[in-house]
Order: structure tokens, then sequence, then C-alpha cells
């Protein structure tokens, strides 16, 4: 695939052309939730393990990966030119960044003991992507994803801690464009479309070895965590939301003035320093490749 052209849907491609802005406000992930992550991953601890990261982006997880006393090595996979270009500015140990993307990588054949997708997997929940990784990954090793979901951004269903994360909530799902993401939950269609519709489809596909490639159910967790954030900080991790990056003119000033209401709300929670309690989860699932 050219580097000139990341093949993400043009939301994308425009909300993340600022890489240096979702490199210095996206969050990193709490230590806990990494550890126990990589644990049902099966890399805790195990010394030289080789990892297929995909959709890399600036490497907000790649760098944990870089840091752990296990000295992985890592094919950071990642198809956007400027982040791509930003990870690899950070030279960090143990980690190969390649251009590519989730249904066609430059890895060899079960090369893996693992795949990660950081904040990421929603983008290429699809049977081509799952068929790659299948291919890159050894036989019993897992695949998992993780995202940091603010509760300004996270599925209907869940629970808001405030009322005033629930109006920004509300606000970002107003802006939905059809495009799959993490809150919309649909990414784990993927994985149910392994199964036959029928009993006379196993048989089928128990003669043709058309089997399901990752176990079900998946394996889930989640860790609650909570930052402070200035109300620029605030704005500017908003701002790394593809949907709001895109914003200009009217659309732009309205969400701005919305912004600015909401953070006066009276369940606004803030600190000495004037700086607004944030909520949110880091959610993670696993599946063994069978």
């Amino acid at each position: 695939m050219s580097s000139q052209n990341s093949s993400l849907p043009a939301a994308a491609e425009e909300g993340f052309k600022d890489a240096a802005s979702y490199d210095a406000f996206r969050p990193s992930y709490p230590p806990e939730a990494v550890e126990a992550f990589l644990g049902r991953l099966k890399v805790a601890e195990q010394d030289e393990a080789k990892i297929v990261e995909i959709a890399s982006g600036t490497g907000k997880f790649t760098e944990l990966l870089a840091r752990r006393p296990e000295r992985f090595t890592v094919k950071a996979i990642e198809p956007h030119t400027g982040m791509r270009e930003k990870l690899a500015e950070k030279d960090l140990r143990g980690i190969e960044v390649t251009d590519g993307k989730a249904d066609k990588m430059p890895v060899e054949d079960e090369w893996g003991d693992a795949c990660i997708a950081a904040q990421a997997f929603h983008w290429f929940a699809t049977p081509e992507s799952l068929k790659e990784i299948e291919r890159v990954l050894r036989p019993g090793a897992v695949l998992g994803g993780i995202w940091n979901v603010e509760d300004y951004n996270k599925p209907k269903g869940w629970e808001a801690t405030t009322k005033w994360e629930q109006r920004l909530n509300d606000f970002v799902w107003s802006l939905d464009d059809g495009l799959p993401r993490f809150r919309h939950q649909k990414w784990k269609e993927v994985f149910d479309q392994q199964l036959p519709a029928n009993p006379v489809q196993v048989i089928k596909d128990t003669f043709t070895n058309s089997l399901p490639s990752f176990s079900l159910p998946l394996g889930e967790d989640t860790t609650k965590w909570t930052v402070w954030l200035s109300e620029e900080a605030l704005t500017s991790r908003l701002n790394t939301l593809s949907q709001i990056a895109v914003l200009k003119g009217d659309k732009r000033e309205a969400f701005v003035k919305l912004l600015k209401e909401i953070i006066q709300d009276d369940d606004v929670e803030r600190n000495e320093k004037g700086e607004i309690a944030v909520h949110g989860k880091t959610f993670f699932f696993w599946t063994d490749r069978l």
C-alpha cells in the first residue's frame, strides 16, 4: 500500500491529520489495566515475545511495550502517514515501524505470539482483517484490543459518572457519521460471524475446515479511572476525536459555546487548580487464535 494513501475513511484521515496533537493529548493507559491486558494475552513475563501491533498510531501503547522488561519484539503497523512518521521519530527499543493495514500486513506467517489493537480495532473489524490476523499469529497466540473510553465518548448503554459528561456524550453521539467507532459496539459482530447459522452449515464447515479462527465468548474486562484536566486540556483532548476535529465554521463555534456551557454545570468537580475531573474506563478484550 502506498504511504501516500492510508485507505482510511476520509473522516478519519482528516480527523487524525494533526498527529502531534493526537500524541500530546490522547491519554496513555493505566498501569494496572496494561498489566492485566498483557497477562490475558499471555505475554506478560514472556521474555522476547513477538507482538504484532495493528494501527499503532503515534505509539501511545507502543511506548508502553517498548519500556517493558520482557524486551518484546514489536512490528508496529500503521497506515496513516503522519502518525507513522511521528511514531518512527521516537526510535523505540525493539519496535519496527512499518506501513500496512489490518487486512494486509508485512508480517510472516505465524510470526506473532500476540496481536494488539489499541484504540483502533473498531476501524477494521472485518472478516478479511480477522483472516489476516489469524495468518500472522501462531496457533494458541492471543488477539486483544484495548480502548480508553471517556464517559463523554462511551456507548449509549454505559452509565456516565456525571450529568455534564452525559450531556457531552449526547453531543458526541449527535455528530454520528455512520462510521464504526468503539461506542457503537459493532466491532464484536465480526467474531459472531465466525459461527454458522444452522446445524447443516456446521457439518459442511467441519468437512471443509471452515471452522472459527478465534475462541468465543470473548474475554472482557474494564478498569475505571479519573483524570484532572484544565479546560484547555479538556478541549484539546476532545479535539482528538475525529468527528470533533473536522468541525469548522458555525459548527465549530456551536461546539465551543456548548462546551463552555456544559463545564459550568453544578456537578462539574474541580480541584484546587481549577482542573476538571474527567471519568472513564479502560476496556479490553482477548481471544485465542485456534
